[in-house]
Formats: C-alpha cells, sequence, structure tokens
C-alpha cells in the first residue's frame, strides 16, 4: 500500500492550512492553544466561519450542504484542525447526528433539522449512556411508550457533554421490550427546553464541567421525531463507524501534543539545564514520538482499505484505545515533569501564586482530563474485548 498523499490531497492540505491560518481568530486560536475554556458564542463565531466557505458540515454529502468530502479529505481535515488550534464543540451535531439524518432521515427531517446546524442556532448533544448502561449501550433503560401521535419519555442519561449548553438531545431509546435487548432501541429527538428536562452538572476529576446528567420525566415527543425505523437504532448507529473510523484515533490532538512536549522541553530546566537535553525526557519522548508513528501508519492503512471498500469496523477499536492511551501518556509526561501537582493543589492555589506556574496547573488539568478518552465511548476493556474478538478470534 503506498503510504503517500497524492498530489491533489497534498493541495488540499495546503489549502485547509491557509484557510486556518487566515481565517481562524486569533483570539480563539491562542485560547485553545492554552487550553482555556471558550464559550459557546466563541464556538458559533468560528463554526459561522466555517459555515460561509461551506466547510462545517464536513462530513456531510453535498446535497445537504456539506463538503461531500472522503474518507481521506476528513482526515487531513481533523489533523490541521488539531494543529492550528481550531476548536471543535459541536460534534454530536456535525459527526453525527447531521450524518445519520442524511442517511435515515425522511425529507421533512432534512429541511428541518440540518439547516440549524448549519446556522449554529441547534445545539445538540448526544443522549447514550446511562447509569447502568454506559459501555453497554444495550443495557439501556430509557423509555419511549407510544402514545397516539406522541412518545412518552422516562429515564436518565448520563455522561452527557455540554447538555449545560444544548437545546436538543437526540437519545437512544427503549421502545420495546418484547426482542433481543438490542432490537428494541430506537432514535428520539428531543427538545430540551421544556418541563421535565433536567441538566444536573458533573464535574470531572480535571475540575471541568464538560459533562452532564440528563433526566428526562413523563415528557412528550412527537411521532415525527422518531428518526429512522423503530427499532433500529442498533444498526444506524454501526452507520456511525464509517464517520468515526479513524478520528478516534486522535492523531490530530496527539500530534500537537507531542509539540507541545517537544517545546515544554526546550523552555523547561532542571537543574539548570534543559529537560530536552536530559536522557530521561529524551528517552520518554522518543518513545511518544515512535508511538505516534506507528498510529499514523495504522491509521493510513486503514484509510487505503476504506477508500478501497474494504475497511473493517472493528479496527475502530484499535484506533481509538491506541490514540487514546498515546494522549494520556503525552501530557503525564508534561504533567510528571512540571511538578506532579494534584489538581486538588491546582484548586486551592491563590490566583497568581508566584510558586506554581500556570502552564504546571494546566498540564495536570490535561493530564487529568484525558483519562476520561479510555472510557468514554466503549472503554478499553471494551475495546480490548472487541480487539480479541473479532480481530485475534481468541
Amino acid at each position: 500500500m503506498n503510504l503517500n498523499f497524492s498530489p491533489e490531497h497534498q493541495a488540499f492540505r495546503a489549502e485547509v492550512r491557509e484557510f486556518l491560518n487566515t481565517r481562524l481568530p486569533v483570539d480563539i486560536r491562542d485560547r485553545t492553544l492554552r487550553g482555556e475554556k471558550l464559550s459557546k458564542d466563541d464556538h458559533i463565531r468560528w463554526q459561522r466561519v466555517l459555515a460561509a466557505q461551506g466547510w462545517l458540515g464536513h462530513c456531510w454529502k453535498k446535497e445537504y450542504g456539506g463538503t461531500g468530502w472522503g474518507p481521506i479529505e476528513r482526515f487531513i481535515w481533523d489533523e490541521e484542525v488539531h494543529l492550528a488550534g481550531a476548536p471543535r464543540r459541536n460534534i454530536p451535531a456535525i459527526d453525527l447526528l447531521g450524518p445519520l439524518i442524511i442517511e435515515y432521515g425522511t425529507e421533512a427531517q432534512k429541511q428541518r433539522f440540518l439547516p440549524p446546524i448549519l446556522a449554529s442556532e441547534h445545539w445538540w448533544c448526544q443522549g447514550f449512556s446511562e447509569p447502568q448502561a454506559g459501555s453497554d449501550l444495550a443495557a439501556l433503560k430509557m423509555r419511549a411508550v407510544r402514545d397516539g401521535d406522541h412518545y412518552v419519555v422516562n429515564g436518565t442519561k448520563l455522561w452527557t457533554s455540554y447538555a449545560q449548553e444544548s437545546n436538543w438531545i437526540f437519545c437512544l431509546v427503549r421502545t420495546s421490550q418484547e426482542e433481543k435487548k438490542q432490537a428494541g432501541i430506537s432514535y428520539l429527538l428531543i427538545p430540551m427546553d421544556q418541563p421535565g428536562v433536567t441538566v444536573s452538572p458533573i464535574i470531572t476529576v480535571g475540575g471541568v464541567h464538560a459533562v452532564n446528567q440528563v433526566t428526562i420525566e413523563d415528557v412528550r415527543v412527537p411521532v415525527d421525531n422518531l428518526l429512522g425505523p423503530e427499532g433500529a437504532a442498533w444498526s444506524m448507529t454501526q452507520f456511525l463507524l464509517s464517520y468515526e473510523r479513524i478520528v478516534g484515533a486522535g492523531i490530530g490532538a496527539s500530534t500537537r501534543y507531542i509539540e507541545e512536549a517537544r517545546a515544554f522541553g526546550r523552555r523547561t530546566r532542571r537543574n539548570g539545564v534543559p529537560l530536552s537535553e536530559q536522557p530521561r525526557f529524551r528517552e520518554r519522548l522518543a518513545s511518544l514520538e515512535s508511538d505516534l508513528m506507528a498510529l499514523k501508519y495504522t491509521a493510513y492503512r486503514v484509510l487505503a482499505d476504506e477508500v478501497a471498500g474494504k475497511a473493517e469496523a472493528s479496527i475502530v477499536s484499535v484506533v481509538k484505545l491506541r490514540g487514546g492511551q498515546l494522549q494520556q501518556s503525552i501530557t503525564e509526561l508534561m504533567m510528571e515533569e512540571g511538578g506532579q501537582l494534584s489538581w486538588p493543589d491546582v484548586l486551592s492555589l491563590p490566583e497568581g501564586d508566584p510558586v506554581v506556574a500556570p502552564e504546571d496547573a494546566w498540564h495536570t488539568q490535561q493530564a487529568l482530563d484525558r483519562r476520561k478518552l479510555t472510557i468514554y465511548g466503549g472503554s478499553a476493556e471494551i475495546q480490548k474485548n472487541i480487539i480479541a474478538k473479532r480481530i485475534l478470534r481468541v
């Protein structure tokens, strides 16, 4: 397999870089690269720049306002936005729900839901995990009972990213108890700005409010908001793997973290000597760079198979697992070399404390926050089981 990108793809990468260099607002870029929290308005400002370029729906078909890009273009885009410091917030709407509506929605649903996503008017969150159904989504219990032209929905969703900013949620709900548990699950599109929907914040170990618990009690949802056939959500979710297969590796993020680690090593001194000149740091960083190269080559092989129509969906478990582990290792390196602060230590520091550099506090926050990468979307243990059963055949 040829691991080189074609001249057309190299030209596309250059076009993307030029666009990001000239159109990404400098204040948003700088704050993203420093790890600062951006407001929803910041994200909307950037999304509207992308929408004006026609690049917001980067994994959508052209006829619905998307780019029509193939897997290689989407891979290049994901790499470059991370390297440039471009934020990505409404991923549930753009990367997940949009392709689902385009593939499975009625024409009325496409006309109703897709334009507000591109206009950043509808802000979506994803309701999958539940208190007793995290990695095993087939065990979910949220019920949607048909009552005339509506479903009556009851249940709880957990670890729902940015639900506090969303006005819509697309949920996996149980519409039947009679079939095997995977067969009784459906997709339902639920407006959040109504009585019966309660969002409760969850502060992560990294001190970040990104996830929430969403409780839905006796909420009536029109049957018109059912996406796809009733009971077909399990197979529809497998369709999404075609969009997550390579992005799940987080190669763009890992490449940016490696660059940050190199710069960190050059400017940080121990006993008067830069870390970049000390054997332990050099060895650890070189090992991580080798791991990143191996992950890239794996991703390139998957890309070649995908273009040829031969990609196996289970490979997403490999790239997700290794990609998450790599990001954890890189951020842990900077945290440990930066002073090994615990996040409670950072939270208790007086503002502007002269002893602890803000950079060290940021490295600690990033390392703790990256722990989620081998938990959400299927834990590391689940991914290893999939690899063993479907790839290694053991």
